[in-house]
């Protein structure tokens, strides 16, 4: 999650009506509050913000969600190899190894990074992040309306343009008086990805992860595959005879699969139900909304979006913008045991076509919340593992950074630690709760933190409302 300002409270009133009749035969579903945080709530409870007081939301919409239709044969091919560990070197891992579905298709376990290379012992440097609701993730570009260009845009260019523009504050409730003038959209931490097919060559050819020389040898594991035949039928033999055709045609096979399986876009939260009038948040969900958008708190939705879009579709809780946030350098990996080696995010490693617009050193993609409660390894380092301690790294990052990182041999805090300190102007001060002082008080309370935290397990999918 990423401190910036709110764009808009929840919910303008798009729909009516439905509410009403929700209210009576869900009054059950409310879960009680602790007594003693009732008072205190009710005390901090604005007269008036648009979202109710009673749980429920009183202007219910109409999402629009993905038509369910059954598996492409292109689909159907492409789970094949999703699940497929013999695509890997050493023969143990698939996609699925990565991106658990028990866990919203991010990582199955605590681990900062997985383990992965011929036997299983090699760490990767960045966290895997959620393979959910990647179908409405957009083309990585520099600066306004680079998206909707016609011709090709040069990125090296387009970042020339925008240099030493100053970025624009978010406020909360306050529309951008500019257009974005940083980088946005892409797959993977980086963006360096535009379409599903050309992330997954990413992991199959990394020599961390499935560890394949080359393409050829991946093409080489699909020929001897059980699921040979479904090749032939869709593509004819002659696939067999163009191995980097075959592998091409295997990636976007699972591109389908992504866009097409139902599990990877359900939209099926409790906030979601909460905005169609289907589900009533208790007190402490009903707060840590309130906090979410409060430019004085957490100040979560000036990035995470909350909002529906005009056609009512879902919020997807990014705004798909990159930031540098200055998270603390994460130990365990064993690649930072070399004091020269940074992961700079959309500068490098991984990515070499933007390494001298070092304005973005350090800037990492902003992810969705959703299902952000599901997962044990957070940022792009998996530096923290609950949820509890990436909300410190918010509330305390600037007012008390000795219970964020380390101290060096002299006893100096070592504030932004994984980030040169050439490239420090480049983390966000500016927007709350990063705009405070050290000393300062901390945006968020205890019970604030409790009841946002409330607030971002609503965004978990699987909710069945009364």
């Amino acid at each position: 999650m990423r401190a910036c300002a709110t764009v808009a409270l929840i919910l303008a009133a798009v729909g009516i009506g439905a509410g009403v009749a929700m209210h009576a035969h869900a009054q059950t579903e409310a879960q009680q509050d602790p007594p003693q945080n009732a008072a205190a709530r009710d005390a901090a409870m604005p007269a008036d913000d648009g979202l109710g007081h009673d749980g429920w939301n009183p202007h219910p919409v109409h999402l629009q969600r993905p038509a369910v239709a059954p598996l492409s044969a292109m689909a159907q091919l492409g789970k094949l190899i999703f699940y497929d560990p013999s695509l890997s070197a050493s023969g143990k891992i698939s996609c699925a190894s990565c991106h658990s579905p028990q866990r919203a298709y991010g990582p199955p376990n605590a681990l900062s990074v997985q383990l992965g290379g011929p036997s299983l012992k090699l760490q990767g440097v960045r966290t895997p992040p959620s393979l959910m609701y990647l179908y409405r993730q957009p083309n990585f570009s520099i600066g306004p309306d680079q998206a909707d260009a016609d011709a090709p845009v040069d990125l090296t260019q387009a970042a020339a343009q925008v240099s030493g523009a100053v970025r624009a504050q978010k406020t909360a409730g306050v529309a951008p008086a500019a257009p974005a003038l940083v980088p946005q959209g892409g797959l993977f931490w980086d963006g360096r990805a535009d379409t599903l097919q050309s992330q997954a060559y990413g992991p199959l050819l990394d020599h961390a992860e499935m560890a394949n020389g080359s393409i050829d040898e991946a093409a080489e594991k699909i020929e001897r595959s059980p699921y040979r035949a479904q090749f032939e039928q869709l593509f004819g033999p002659g696939i067999f005879k163009n191995r980097r055709l075959l592998l091409s045609e295997a990636l976007f096979a699972v591109a389908r699969y992504q866009v097409e399986e139902p599990s990877f876009h359900p939209y099926t939260s409790k906030y979601d139900y909460w905005l169609e009038g289907k589900a009533r948040l208790t007190p402490a969900e009903l707060q840590g909304l309130r906090i979410f958008n409060d430019s004085k708190k957490a100040n979560c939705a000036g990035c995470h979006l909350s909002q529906p879009s005009k056609d009512g579709l879902p919020p997807m809780f990014t705004d798909y913008q990159y930031e540098a946030l200055g998270v603390p350098r994460n130990r365990r990996i064993a690649a930072n045991r070399n004091p020269r080696y940074f992961d700079m995010g959309v500068c490098g490693p991984y990515r070499s076509d933007l390494a001298t617009q070092t304005q973005y050193c350090g800037m990492f993609l902003t992810p969705t919340l959703r299902n952000a409660a599901t997962r044990e390894a957070f940022f792009h380092n998996g530096v923290y593992r609950t949820l509890e301690e990436v909300i410190d790294f918010y509330n305390l990052r600037d007012v008390d950074p000795a219970k964020i990182y380390p101290r060096d041999a002299h006893g100096r805090i070592m504030q932004y630690d994984d980030l040169p300190a050439k490239y420090h102007a480049n983390i966000d001060k500016q927007d709350a709760p990063f705009d405070r002082k050290r000393g300062d008080e901390p945006a968020m309370s205890k019970d604030d933190i409790a009841d946002l935290i409330a607030f971002l397990k609503t965004l978990s999918d699987g909710y069945s409302p009364q």
